[in-house]
């Protein structure tokens, strides 16, 4: 079978996060649908262990949800930067911790049916400390949680935010836990 065919992009909003389009595709069987799409520059995503097998996490309040919720540190890629570097990044500035070693983690698609946004897992490895750099609007605090118990967290549902589900799952997998 063949792919749809793009014969129009418009965009309708663009911001500092993500650009909102409406593509105009032909498909396959001849026809025509438009379809809204939210471009994403991509971001990475951490499951940092410490030598003493806990993951830093961070509990953070999400305005969309109206909750707090525990996830892995996480960021948007700046233009041109590669997921490690933005892994490195991100972890420092919202935990405070650097890590030494980046094991990448394979990458998911956040929400494929309306998004383009790739997020790239990693593990981080021989935690040192670091410097703690939190943007203005950034409403978190930095827990430690037993890796066993994160993932189990993770399955049972009290990790609740996709993106952590997955790198902690991958990250326990990876480090036989």
């Amino acid at each position: 079978m063949s792919e749809p065919r793009l014969l129009d992009r418009r965009t309708v909003y663009a911001g500092r996060v993500l650009e909102v389009g409406i593509d105009r595709l032909r498909l396959p069987d001849g026809g025509t649908t438009e379809l809204e799409i939210i471009r994403h520059s991509g971001a990475s995503v951490v499951a940092p262990i410490t030598d003493d097998g806990e993951v830093v996490l961070v509990r953070q309040y999400r305005y969309a949800t109206g909750e707090w919720l525990l996830e892995a540190p996480a960021g948007k890629l700046a233009p041109g930067e590669a997921p490690e570097s933005c892994a490195g990044r991100e972890l420092e500035e919202e935990t405070g911790w650097r890590a030494a070693e980046l094991v990448p983690l394979g990458a998911i698609w956040s929400s494929p049916g309306f998004t383009d946004e790739l997020l790239h897992l990693f593990l981080a490895r021989d935690l040192q400390p670091g410097t703690q750099a939190l943007e203005e609007a950034e409403l978190l605090t930095v827990e430690k949680v037993p890796l066993d118990e994160a993932a189990a967290m993770a399955r049972d549902g009290r990790i609740s935010d996709a993106k952590t589900v997955c790198a902690v799952l991958r990250a326990a997998a990876v480090v036989g836990r």
